[in-house]
Formats: C-alpha cells, sequence, structure tokens
C-alpha cells in the first residue's frame, strides 16, 4: 500500500488520519471546507491529531467544531 501523499492526494472526510500526517495547506484546505473560515490549527489540536488513535479526516473536523463551537457561530 503507498503512502498517502498529504500535499496531493485527495482528502475527504473518510481518509484515515496515518503515522504520515502531516499539516499541510491541502489539510488546511479541507479544514476550511469543513470548518469554516475561522478554521485555525492550535497546539492541543494538533496534538490530538496525531495522538496515533485511529480516527478519520471527518472525525478530526467534528473535533475541531466541538472545540470550537463559539468560532463556527462568527
Amino acid at each position: 500500500m503507498a503512502t498517502f501523499d498529504w500535499h496531493a492526494d485527495r482528502i475527504s472526510r473518510a481518509t484515515p488520519i496515518t503515522k504520515s500526517y502531516r499539516n499541510t495547506q491541502n489539510v488546511r484546505r479541507f479544514f476550511l471546507d469543513q470548518c469554516g473560515p475561522a478554521f485555525k490549527f492550535d497546539r492541543p489540536f494538533m496534538a490530538w491529531l496525531k495522538d496515533g488513535a485511529d480516527k478519520s479526516m471527518g472525525e478530526a473536523a467534528d473535533e475541531w467544531g466541538r472545540r470550537n463551537a463559539e468560532k463556527r457561530q462568527t
């Protein structure tokens, strides 16, 4: 199985977050689309993304929304 290219491969809500995960512009575009213009990375969220637990990009977008519900309202 080829390594997912976080810079170029298409990201969907079903895309699993792998050990090779990187915060790329491609990832940022996905989160902006899913979470809205208030999206930005912060250290606690980045640590959660890379904690080794199985999760998908959709679950990550939902988690950012839970953590930042007040920002999504604006």
